[in-house]
């Protein structure tokens, strides 16, 4: 599933993905995918990047849908903090 930027109130970016590792301590490695149109041939790829968030309390699990927001450096790979958890993984 493709999900949308959205800009949050503080002009910081926000983004919703899936997370693909959650075994570093109050880190989670998330993958966020994007639809991006092709110039010439005009038809919607996905494209798909992982960034390192903080998740302070150590709660997202692999395959939870979470929202992540742009933050200062906490260290040299990561700048973004988890918000929420939309939705667990079964």
């Amino acid at each position: 599933m493709a999900e949308q930027k959205v800009k949050a109130k503080s002009g910081k970016k926000e983004f919703v993905g899936i997370v693909k590792s959650d075994k570093m301590e109050k880190t989670v490695v998330v993958s966020i995918e994007t639809l991006t149109l092709h110039p010439l041939y005009k038809k919607y790829i996905k494209r798909a990047k992982k960034v390192k968030a903080h998740d302070e309390k150590n709660e997202a699990k692999i395959g939870d849908r979470v929202r992540v927001i742009e933050c200062r450096p906490i260290s040299k790979e990561k700048c973004w903090k988890l918000v929420e958890i939309i939705e667990r993984a079964r």
